[in-house]
């Protein structure tokens, strides 16, 4: 069955949530960053003249992709430019609890930790966060529920 805003193996239909795009000083410390702090993976890697880019998602997440873009422009290489700083973030829900503790463990190795892990009230659940190479804060959560609620709210019934 089809999603909405989506034709059964077609195209779409209808206006669609489907990515966000952050400036990079450093493209491959970026790339290193999201692929071993957060649970993302490279889609594509594109260059041209303007610099170069990487679509990061998760893997396998067809049904309903959301992609990170990470743009490294030519006329602006190196210059860091955070942009979700200090609370605007973007937010990964992790399904155990002790993966915000593995994420937190990893980033305070690479002295990237942002937020020490911390039960917060209903409905933020468990967090921490991290700082990518740019500055930008990235939320890792457990029990937030915030893609359960949209499922819940429009998916199948029984």
């Amino acid at each position: 069955m089809p999603e909405a805003g989506e034709e059964s193996g077609s195209g779409l239909t209808s206006a669609r949530w489907t990515h966000v795009a952050l400036p990079s000083s450093d493209l491959d410390a970026s790339i290193v960053f999201y692929t071993s702090m957060t649970p993302l993976v490279v889609v594509a890697v594109r260059e041209d003249a303007a610099g170069r880019s990487a679509w990061l998602s998760n893997e396998g997440q067809w049904r309903t992709p959301f992609v990170l873009v990470l743009v490294d422009f030519v006329r602006e290489r190196g210059a860091r430019h955070p942009i979700m700083t200090p609370f605007a973030h973007l937010g990964i829900e992790v399904p155990r609890r002790a993966d915000v503790d593995d994420a937190a463990a990893r980033a305070r190795a690479a002295g990237c930790l942002h937020w020490e892990p911390q039960d917060l009230p209903d409905p933020v659940g468990y967090v921490c966060a991290l700082t990518d190479p740019d500055g930008n804060v990235i939320e890792i959560s457990h029990g937030q529920r915030v893609f359960s609620t949209v499922r819940d709210l429009w998916g199948p019934r029984g």
